[in-house]
């Protein structure tokens, strides 16, 4: 009885998602909240004179105070995603997560670093941008996504509670691979300074998570479940997007000088996450294919797999070469990108879904009517 329960809710959760319909007026409108926010953030570098050297000010070995507090509203929504009792599910059905992690810490930090190689080689910053963009996958806004393609529900769940353990082992050893292999050819280097990334993985990943996990647990003792997922989880989520924008103006009312002075760095960055987006894309789409995966895993693999975790890539950048540089302007084009680019991924995988590419997709759809 449960288990039909917890099905029906999982159905209703579904069609409130359908084109977009349940979605907050902030998630609806993300990228014009986004470009808004970029916008005043470069007016105040102008008309706020002293601004840049008073938010810089404000650190502690290296981390921004102001970016710090911003970052960890962002990170922690995430990490009340985690439901290690899903991770249990593994077993039943490995094929699309395996798939997944491949794609997401395989194939897409070696797309990156070749792209960033390629397009932006003769600026260290900006292939750093690049690099720590596609060193781990999304924990958070997947989970929308998934709703929204009318993907296998448990799979993404299952899929993003271990991106989120994973991004604790793998995060580190990745970037510093990654980076030792763009310094092989580049005449200008990318220092790395491995104290300064693992203690921005201590602030931004470990202390969210221990602290998501904790309040997880006592505010579903006190309150109950469904007070949790219904109450507290939307209004955290929006305090999230908040921080988001705000982290947006910071970084960009720092930064204004160097965007006026240099155009054309938006365009540089964007010209490799967009083109390595599209390769990582294809490779996705082409495994579930050959993998005869039905549509309801194969979209959740291609979302997940296709994903960057952009906060944290902020919040390394931020630390390693300060809140006004160029490698954290980078990093900001990555969230720019990530929500108009997942949004065209969910409709296209709608659309190969109806013209029958993977098996299933008409039994996804008739289930939700």
């Amino acid at each position: 009885m449960k288990e039909q329960e917890i099905e029906v809710r999982k159905v209703q959760e579904s069609k409130k998602h359908e084109d977009g319909e349940g979605l907050g007026i902030f998630e609806k409108f993300l990228p014009a909240w986004i470009a808004i926010c970029i916008f005043i953030g470069i007016l105040m570098s102008q008309f706020i004179p002293g601004l840049s050297e008073a938010i810089d000010s404000w650190q502690v070995r290296g981390i921004s105070i102001p970016i710090g507090i911003c970052l960890f509203l962002m990170m922690y929504p995430a990490m009340l995603n985690l439901q290690a009792s899903e991770l249990k599910k593994l077993r039943k059905d490995p094929k699309p997560i395996i798939l997944t992690l491949f794609s997401n810490w395989i194939v897409a930090p070696l797309v990156g670093v070749w792209m960033a190689i390629t397009f932006v080689g003769n600026n260290p910053q900006l292939v750093l941008a690049v690099i720590l963009l596609n060193a781990s996958p999304c924990t958070a806004m997947v989970l929308v996504w998934g709703w929204l393609a009318k993907g296998h529900q448990e799979q993404n769940v299952i899929t993003t509670s271990l991106n989120t353990v994973s991004i604790i082992f793998f995060y580190i050893p990745v970037v510093y691979l990654l980076v030792s292999i763009a310094n092989i050819t580049l005449e200008k280097k990318i220092p790395l300074d491995i104290l300064t990334l693992l203690i921005s993985l201590v602030v931004f990943i470990g202390l969210p998570l221990f602290l998501g996990v904790v309040s997880k647990k006592t505010l579903i003792n006190s309150k109950g479940e469904d007070w949790f997922n219904n109450k507290y989880r939307p209004t955290v989520s929006k305090i999230a997007i908040i921080a988001l924008l705000m982290t947006l103006i910071i970084l960009f009312s720092l930064n204004g000088e160097v965007l006026i002075a240099h155009p054309d760095l938006l365009v540089q960055v964007s010209i490799p996450l967009l083109i390595g987006f599209a390769i990582v894309v294809g490779y996705n789409i082409l495994i579930t294919k050959l993998a005869k995966l039905d549509y309801k895993h194969a979209i959740i693999t291609i979302i997940i797999g296709s994903s960057s975790h952009f906060e944290i890539a902020i919040a390394v950048a931020v630390a390693m070469h300060g809140i006004g540089s160029v490698a954290a302007l980078g990093t900001t084009m990555g969230l720019f990108w990530e929500v108009p680019i997942m949004l065209s991924l969910v409709y296209l995988g709608r659309f190969l879904g109806k013209k029958g590419f993977w098996k299933g997709y008409v039994d996804t759809i008739s289930k939700y009517k």
